[in-house]
């Protein structure tokens, strides 16, 4: 490559370079005049009443022109070549490379092997043709084209990707629809599961309300039921005891007809050794005495304390006692109900004339007359 002449090559004769002076002091070797000149120096040495002024030997250049060659050096370095303007430009000479562009091209890379720009480049559907054959050069504007954006009518770079744009904002916003469309079937689906879940529970409150309201029906009516048929019961008991009690009034009979009651059963008094065993019943000597059923007179006579005594044992062996008789009408044998079998009188331990009445049943220990009389149908 050919190059313009450095500026030191046309210096005048007798400047020595960059950086170097003409000075008394000081000289280059092989050089003689020249001296080594010190800026510093100068600039920090005293000035003594005169300008110290340099010192020119042998033809040699000025101070000043030491300058303005350090001045072109300086343009030289920072703005390349210097050159005059009645110079006429340097020749260039460049080398022949155009043997080496085969070459080169066979080095480089497809442009779809590049990372990350090959589908710029190519459709991603073939590696290239299956013959060999090179590819056809096609315009930079339809660079990055792939099989789809031209299948799509994209003759343009730019129309590929702004159809690419748009297809992407659609399937976002699809996404979007879809994912919106999900959340509200969702919703819907938890609403419905929960109006589901709540009509159930209402559905099981009620059913338990209403077994509840027939549990409760039912346990009136059975309760009902319960206290008719006790009802019932009781008025059939009721009657029952009517009937019996009418019946034993036509079977017993009070063993007096006229009387008045006098001492009860069980009562204290000087007349007897312990509590009194009978009723008395007290009528005027000679009143007609009854048997108060029928049975079978089993004694009759004397019995000391009692004076003459009869004993009427009935079918259930319960004993009748009759006691202070006056006189005795039947004294043996079976007799019916309401016939006369003595009379009144104040015989034996007694004060006056009464009837001593004692019930024994099964031929033990006496009882209270009054109850048993009332439970036969009598009503002392």
């Amino acid at each position: 490559m050919a190059s313009n002449r450095s500026a030191l090559d046309e210096a005048p004769t007798g400047f020595s370079g960059a950086g170097h002076d003409t000075g008394p002091d000081s000289a280059v070797p092989g050089e003689a005049g020249f001296e080594e000149w010190n800026p510093t120096a100068e600039s920090i040495a005293p000035v003594r009443g005169r300008h110290r002024v340099a010192k020119q030997r042998g033809g040699g250049m000025a101070r000043s022109g030491a300058v303005l060659g350090v001045g072109v050096i300086a343009a030289v370095g920072a703005g390349g070549m210097a050159t005059a303007k009645d110079r006429p430009n340097a020749p260039i000479s460049m080398p022949d490379v155009a043997h080496l562009a085969g070459e080169v091209q066979d080095a480089l890379p497809s442009p779809d092997e590049l990372p990350g720009i090959g589908g710029l480049f190519s459709d991603g559907d073939s590696a290239g043709p299956s013959d060999g054959s090179t590819v056809a050069h096609q315009p930079l504007s339809t660079a990055g084209l792939t099989a789809q954006d031209r299948a799509s009518g994209a003759t343009d770079a730019g129309e590929a990707l702004r159809a690419r744009i748009m297809r992407q904002a659609e399937q976002q916003q699809d996404s979007a629809e879809a994912a919106e469309r999900l959340a509200a079937e969702k919703s819907a689906a938890e609403a419905a599961a929960k109006q589901a879940a709540q009509r159930k529970a209402a559905e099981t409150e009620r059913r338990k309300a209403e077994a509840e309201a027939k549990r409760k029906a039912a346990e009136a009516e059975a309760k009902r039921k319960a206290d008719e048929e006790a009802r019932r019961k009781a008025e059939a008991q009721r009657k029952a005891e009517a009937e019996r009690l009418a019946k034993l009034a036509g079977s017993y009979v009070l063993p007096v007809a006229s009387y008045t009651l006098t001492a009860d059963f069980g009562q204290a008094g000087d007349m007897w050794s312990a509590d009194h065993t009978g009723q008395d019943f007290a009528a005027p000597t000679g009143t007609p005495v009854k048997a108060v059923h029928g049975g079978t007179i089993t004694q009759a006579g004397w019995a000391g304390a009692y004076g003459y005594r009869i004993v009427l044992t009935l079918d259930d062996g319960t004993e009748i006692w009759y006691c202070h008789l006056s006189s005795m009408v039947q004294t043996s044998g079976a007799v019916d109900t309401g016939e006369v079998i003595g009379r009144v009188g104040a015989t034996g331990n007694v004060t006056g004339p009464h009837l001593h009445l004692e019930v024994r049943p099964g031929g033990g220990s006496p009882i209270d007359p009054m109850p048993w009389l009332r439970d036969h149908g009598m009503n002392p």
